[in-house]
């Protein structure tokens, strides 16, 4: 069992992610550079949270998409993409890592899911919102916006780019978006 506020992210990546896969590159690549963005703008901020947490709740706010049906990003599961969230949480309880990170990952997909997004996508209702509600869930919620997992290694995507992407979604994604926007730059 892990301490509440310790997790060894690397062990529970390298359990679902074999090392020199591509999709392991694709998942580490991208959620380094979600976590050097949020570090960033916690350190910035002068934020209080510990940024080993930042760390590790970057690092494994996508270990969901393995069980997807992603073929783009090398994910040749049965389930569907915007699910990997409340997969990802699924994953990490079972591994027994502390609850911030299954939190984390439950609820950074999008700037946010309600459960009404979530019904009209035919999906199964989660009972409940699964939009971010702590600070820590929020920040990598805002920071994995930035960077695609189809270009790792490319620079950050532009706000104006990540708007746009987040109006597709309508307009209260767009405000969703903007909010954590307010917060953190």
């Amino acid at each position: 069992m892990y301490d509440a506020r310790a997790c060894d992210w690397q062990s529970i990546l390298d359990a679902y992610y074999p090392a020199g896969t591509p999709l392991r590159s694709i998942i580490e690549g991208h959620s380094r550079q979600v976590a050097d963005m949020a570090l960033d703008i916690a350190r910035r901020k002068g934020f209080s949270e510990d940024a080993d947490r930042i760390e590790a709740a970057a690092m494994l706010h996508d270990i969901g998409i393995c069980r997807t049906d992603a073929p783009g990003i090398q994910c040749f599961g049965h389930e569907p993409y915007l699910l990997h969230g409340t997969i990802g949480a699924r994953m990490l309880r079972e591994a027994h890592a502390p609850e911030w990170a299954a939190a984390v990952a439950e609820r950074h997909t999008g700037a946010g899911l309600t459960r009404s997004d979530i019904i009209d996508a035919g999906l199964p209702d989660p009972g409940e919102d699964l939009c971010p509600r702590t600070r820590l869930e929020r920040l990598i919620c805002y920071a994995d916006k930035f960077f695609s997992k189809t270009h790792v290694g490319a620079a950050p995507k532009p706000v104006e780019k990540v708007e746009a992407a987040m109006a597709r979604f309508g307009a209260a994604a767009a405000e969703r978006f903007k909010a954590l926007r307010a917060e953190f730059e």
